[in-house]
């Protein structure tokens, strides 16, 4: 069940809670939590010869593979994964696309948007004196060229990629290295994420969650509920300065 209206966390007993102290760091996710996908959407559509209904395929055949790579100990970064699961997809639907089309096809998640809601929320949570660092599966070059390409560099005071360690999340090791690579403990943690796996994941290693209800994401109902779950960043980021 999502979070009520109030945007606190519904106890086991119907009673709302909140903790009072505020995160010492709050991690954000980029692509969709930051992030607007739809110029991606359309270019993977495209090469995918206008099969709309193939993009939730591909980008769950790319978080597959990335954790196949991951248990295996086989890092590949995230866009040589989503290159490769674009041409699975589209082999599987009688498409061939060679692996510079693909990588073409993909290419825009470098110059995307960000969301409407995020850079006034940004601006907001960075006055109000918290520390802010990107957390992405994405690699380290790729999160630098996205964060300028959208004009966000400024609002963070770090950029973490898994790139560094060589295991995506959801695993476990990512959040681990994470939270020692500020400094912090699990606990002080708070991650900021639009997809259910990522909150998942970040709960089950001990952090803080909240979850932006990005259109088509939802939760994972066999995980604990996140501490906040809002529609937008703007609405979070309320939530987030009052504590």
């Amino acid at each position: 069940m999502l979070v009520p209206t109030s945007f606190f966390h519904a106890s086991p007993h119907g009673e709302e809670t909140k903790q009072s102290t505020r995160p010492k760091v709050l991690f954000f996710d980029v692509n969709e939590t930051l992030l607007d996908l739809t110029p991606m959407k359309k270019s993977v559509g495209d090469a995918l010869n206008g099969r709309a209904d193939l993009l939730s395929l591909w980008f769950t055949t790319m978080l597959h593979y990335s954790l196949v790579s991951t248990v295996a100990n086989q890092y590949h970064d995230f866009g040589a994964v989503g290159a490769a699961a674009l041409i699975m997809v589209g082999k599987n639907n009688g498409i061939t696309l060679t692996e510079d089309q693909a990588k073409a096809a993909i290419k825009p998640i470098l110059s995307l948007p960000p969301h409407i809601d995020v850079l006034a929320s940004l601006a907001r949570l960075k006055q109000a004196g918290f520390k802010m660092v990107s957390f992405t599966n994405s690699s380290s070059k790729a999160v630098a060229a996205q964060l300028e390409n959208a004009r966000l560099t400024s609002y963070f005071d770090a950029q973490l990629s898994i790139e560094e360690i060589g295991k995506f999340k959801p695993h476990a090791d990512a959040y681990s290295w994470a939270a020692r690579k500020m400094g912090i403990a699990p606990q002080e943690c708070m991650l900021i994420a639009a997809h259910g796996w990522d909150v998942a994941g970040a709960q089950w290693a001990g952090w803080r969650t909240a979850f932006l209800s990005r259109p088509g994401q939802q939760l994972y109902p066999l995980a604990a509920e996140p501490e906040f779950t809002a529609p937008h960043l703007g609405k979070l980021s309320d939530v987030l300065v009052a504590l």
